[in-house]
């Protein structure tokens, strides 16, 4: 039997990754998104969202950032008292469609890994991200910069971390990572940009 099968197999060998991100401030980093990869860990079924649901309301988008799994469904929905055109030029996902008070979208599929940014062409400052993500483990810290990534194999990982404050065009921080059976614990500080004005973008800090 291969080690990627037996790791399926059996969840006893499954191990708990403890994330915790900040800048580098040391401030916590809230809505980053940390993904592992390995060579080794295949045929592993993700847990990841098959359908995530995002929904204006208040002239924002509803999460920031949502995190799905490759193939997954997009829906939007609008508790808003405006009409919203909802549009995406990012090269994993293309498309534009109104979306009226009280209604909802038909599921749009994601079918290609990577971050697709979001964006209201009647109101400018609403912008929502979806990080497709091509491993079955990943991700969004909390407020507190803190996330746990359950039933992951032991073995050797890279762990690549993601924000929507990253400086455009710079390469995805990473690092190693070994993952013992049991608790293992990973900490990253990462330099972000300043947050822009978020008036009418989003209620949370990010």
């Amino acid at each position: 039997m291969s080690a990627a099968l037996l790791f399926a197999g059996s969840p006893a060998l499954a191990a708990t990754v403890d994330v915790q991100i900040s800048d580098s401030g040391g401030r916590p980093a809230a809505n980053a998104v940390v993904s592992l990869t390995s060579r080794s860990a295949t045929n592993v079924e993700s847990h990841l969202p098959v359908e995530v649901v995002i929904d204006q309301r208040k002239e924002m988008f509803i999460p920031l950032v949502s995190i799905l799994r490759k193939g997954g469904r997009v829906v939007f929905t609008n508790n808003d008292t405006t009409m919203h055109q909802v549009y995406s030029f990012s090269p994993i996902k293309q498309f534009a469609f109104e979306i009226d008070q009280g209604h909802r979208s038909d599921p749009l599929v994601f079918d290609k890994p990577g971050v697709a940014s979001i964006g209201c062409n009647i109101h400018d400052r609403m912008i929502t991200y979806v990080y497709v993500a091509a491993t079955p483990w990943a991700v969004i810290t909390g407020i507190n910069g803190h996330a746990m990534i359950d039933d992951v194999p032991p073995g050797n990982y890279r762990v690549e971390v993601w924000h929507p404050q990253l400086q455009p065009g710079r390469a995805i921080p990473n690092a190693p990572l070994n993952v013992d059976d049991g608790h293992t614990k990973f900490s990253l500080a990462v330099q972000l940009l300043p947050p822009r004005s978020q008036k009418h973008m989003h209620m949370g800090t990010y």
